[in-house]
């Protein structure tokens, strides 16, 4: 497990720069599904088929985004310096000193502009990067407008946690890739359709078009989410190694009942441990997903994370398994 989310969360993918996760993934999991396909928005959907047989033969959506955030490049100075703007939630002060790389493997480091007055005035128009370039020229020979790079920092494993940037979400298609494994020699009664979704980060926007074109009687989004067990975090009942967590509702959803009830069926009969989540701000592809096509019942599996979208975000390898026999065990 620990190795597989280490290739992914190391593996460069920005919204709507999703080509080298992609094809990593589409390596992991060719052979152990029955088509594979990238639609033209670039969100890769792996079928694997149904008892056709039988009169009740469901579709069913799994949804793992496989972007993560980033920044793009929106001038370059005279002396080399990069401006740039954010893709996806990027804190300024996240950011500060810390390491960003570039699709071409071009590394720069984010500071900001030291006559500042006040930190807490600190707004990424006031940030730059520093490639070590002595000019504009310099920097032309490596980084062009409009280029994106990721935020670096290296996967670790320590006990059962492990820590690396982009644990949002390559966790979830960590989780859809453990469920093709369980999956891949078993015959299921319904379609399923496991969908690495593009562009989660800037608005949902792959699992809108992706639904809309598979049309599937229930689905499942494969996310994370915020715990409320560091000092002083915001009050959550979602603490880390308790168990997968079972959304009831975020920003962007409420989950559907029958979705909710058949998750938690799904881990009562195989003795696992979950947790209810209530997430106050943010959403997943369930968001877009439940308002497509008439309505779509839809829920989601969240892995709980600590310090999400920084460079050091934090799971528990256990929650990860747990949810991989959750799901599979929910959809088989």
């Amino acid at each position: 497990m620990f190795e597989l989310l280490t290739r992914l969360t190391q593996t460069f993918g920005v919204s709507g720069n999703e080509e080298e996760i992609r094809s990593l993934i589409i390596n992991e999991i060719k052979g152990k599904v029955d088509n594979i396909s990238i639609d033209p928005l670039g969100n890769l959907i792996a079928m694997k088929k149904g008892n056709v047989n039988k009169d009740n033969c469901k579709k069913i959506m799994l949804a793992a985004h496989m972007d993560e955030i980033g920044i793009i490049v929106t001038h370059i100075d005279e002396k080399g310096f990069i401006r740039f703007s954010n893709i996806g939630g990027v804190s300024p002060f996240v950011s500060i000193s810390q390491r960003v790389k570039f699709k071409n493997g071009t590394i720069g480091v984010v500071s900001y502009e030291q006559k500042l007055d006040d930190i807490k005035n600190l707004k990424l128009p006031k940030m730059y990067i520093d490639i070590g370039a002595k000019s504009r020229e310099e920097t032309e020979m490596m980084i062009n407008i409009g280029d994106t790079a990721c935020f670096c920092g290296d996967s670790v494993k320590q006990g059962d946690y492990a820590i690396s940037k982009a644990m949002d979400n390559r966790c979830g298609c960590t989780v859809a890739i453990g469920v093709i494994n369980k999956l891949k020699d078993i015959e299921t009664d319904n379609e399923i359709y496991f969908v690495f979704t593009v562009q989660e980060e800037v608005g949902l926007r792959g699992a809108k078009t992706s639904a809309y074109q598979i049309m599937p009687d229930i689905a499942i989004a494969l996310d994370v989410t915020s715990t409320g067990d560091r000092p002083e975090s915001n009050i959550m009942e979602v603490k880390l190694g308790k168990g997968p967590a079972i959304k009831i509702k975020d920003s962007s959803v409420i989950c559907h009942p029958e979705v909710k009830k058949l998750l938690v069926a799904a881990a009562k009969r195989i003795n696992i441990p979950y947790q209810y989540e209530i997430l106050e701000a943010g959403g997943t592809d369930a968001g877009a997903i439940h308002t497509t096509c008439g309505g779509i019942p839809s829920g989601a599996v969240s892995i709980p994370t600590r310090y999400i979208h920084s460079p050091a975000e934090m799971v528990s390898l256990e929650d990860l398994e747990n949810a991989v026999k959750l799901v599979t065990e929910a959809i088989k």
